[in-house]
């Protein structure tokens, strides 16, 4: 009964209690996350069992961590935890590889005129591919990433069902991340050249 009262109790002073182990305080973060959680894997990956998996590792961290440090915005937290848990996820898959953010973080092993280039090229051809996509995929894409709605707010402008948004997507990314993947094959190539 305790834990229901604590619904309308606000995130800072639940994450107050969970640093004084409350299981209830816990437990209601997770009733009241888990599916933010779940949805940003989900979105990710395409994969309701690993995106449960990985649910569940953030939502386990998150009662490890305890009181180590302050939360300042715990939804964005949450978000960023589910987003490192799919990258760590697909690098254990091996289909992911880190990809440099800029071409600053290139100029270590490649002179700063290669770089620039190289990250001038990497651009130009994510551009390409993203224009290369099947029209309702691009569309899809482009709404999520660069207007940053959710899979309901697109599935509602574009008048179709959330569940299509999301195969879109994933099949966007799939392709995406493929191409990508050979590109920065070539990139690790002239690096280690």
């Amino acid at each position: 009964m305790y834990a229901e009262s604590l619904n309308s109790v606000g995130d800072n002073e639940l994450l107050l209690q969970l640093s004084e182990g409350s299981r209830d305080a816990f437990d209601v973060l997770y009733n009241r996350y888990w599916k933010l959680v779940f949805n940003t894997a989900f979105k990710r990956l395409n994969d309701m069992e690993r995106s449960q998996d990985i649910a569940q590792d953030v939502f386990t961290q998150l009662w490890v961590r305890g009181s180590k440090s302050p939360i300042e915005n715990l939804p964005a937290y949450l978000n960023v935890a589910a987003r490192n848990g799919v990258f760590k996820h697909l690098e254990k898959e091996g289909r992911y590889a880190a990809l440099p953010d800029n071409a600053g973080d290139l100029e270590g092993t490649l002179g700063n005129a290669d770089a620039k280039i190289l990250h001038e090229e990497f651009l130009e051809a994510f551009h390409q591919l993203i224009e290369g996509l099947p029209t309702q995929q691009r569309i899809i894409f482009k709404m999520r990433f660069e207007e940053d709605l959710s899979s309901q707010e697109i599935a509602d402008r574009l008048q179709i069902s959330p569940k299509t948004v999301r195969n879109q997507l994933g099949k966007a990314l799939n392709k995406l991340r493929t191409s990508l993947m050979l590109f920065y094959a070539v990139i690790l190539y002239y690096q280690a050249r």
